[in-house]
């Protein structure tokens, strides 16, 4: 049995290159991330701690978030928009079978407000209890954002704090090392003093892009719902309708152009 090594370098085997392979890749291997994660919480210091812990805190808020909007259904518009269109065509029914059962919030308060009008309750007392249940679920999509943004906001200032301490210890040490300076000593406590500043941007930067993220959906949210349900209590007048006016009739003229009407007096 032979082996095909015609499209290898010449005299060298696969089997050997295999092996150069692992041989290259072993000291990869040996990495330990664990050791390393504990030297830089080491060097850092209690601040180093306290972001650690806030960014495990802001991870579990995103994670909590993002699976509250997927429940709801929080991008799934269209169902709203075709049912306010069979509504207006004067297919109630089939707009109320169109939205009954959906999750999101903008087709519920269509639903609602669809039922009411259905029902013949007045628009004030539809739209009051629309806006209590607009209100009520964009309070519980919003909670967990604030939190989110004060991370963001105080992680880069606690790193700063970090290094305003690391910075005095490294003086500190410099000035008992009296006439025996050594560099060493000095740029030791630099880096140390600069990592928490690393670690409370690293920190920050994510959950301030995430928490504007979440934010911008609520808020988008909050107005589809005030946009859908509005459309129910008011008239399409995106399309100029197209109807004749007697000239003799000044009445109509002077509703339909009142400026020019008052030009031909």
């Amino acid at each position: 049995m032979s082996d095909d090594v015609s499209g290898l370098p010449h005299g060298q085997h696969p089997l050997a290159m295999s092996q150069d392979a692992d041989s290259a890749l072993a000291p990869l291997a040996q990495i330990d991330i664990a050791p390393r994660i504990f030297e830089l919480i080491e060097a850092g210091g209690p601040v180093v701690v306290v972001l650690a812990v806030m960014s495990v805190i802001a991870l579990a808020i995103v994670i909590v978030k993002l699976w509250q909007f997927g429940a709801v259904r929080m991008g799934d518009r269209r169902p709203a928009g075709e049912a306010l269109a069979l509504y207006r065509e004067g297919r109630a029914g089939e707009a109320m079978d169109r939205i009954e059962r959906r999750r999101n919030p903008a087709a519920q308060a269509l639903a609602r407000a669809l039922r009411g009008n259905l029902r013949g309750i007045d628009e004030t007392k539809v739209r009051e209890e629309v806006v209590r249940y607009g209100n009520d679920v964009l309070t519980s999509l919003r909670s967990g954002l604030r939190p989110l943004e004060t991370i963001g906001s105080l992680a880069p200032l606690l790193g700063l704090f970090g290094t305003v301490l690391g910075m005095i210890e490294a003086f500190r040490q410099l000035e008992q090392a009296g006439n025996q300076v050594n560099p060493a000593i000095l740029s030791g406590g630099i880096w140390q003093a600069l990592l928490t500043t690393a670690v409370g941007l690293a920190v920050a930067i994510p959950v301030v892009i995430l928490a504007t993220w979440l934010e911008r959906r609520v808020d988008r949210l909050a107005h589809d719902m005030d946009d859908i349900v509005t459309q129910v209590f008011t008239v399409d007048l995106s399309r100029e309708a197209s109807f004749h006016i007697d000239e003799t009739d000044s009445h109509a003229r002077l509703a339909r152009h009142p400026a020019a009407a008052a030009a031909g007096d």
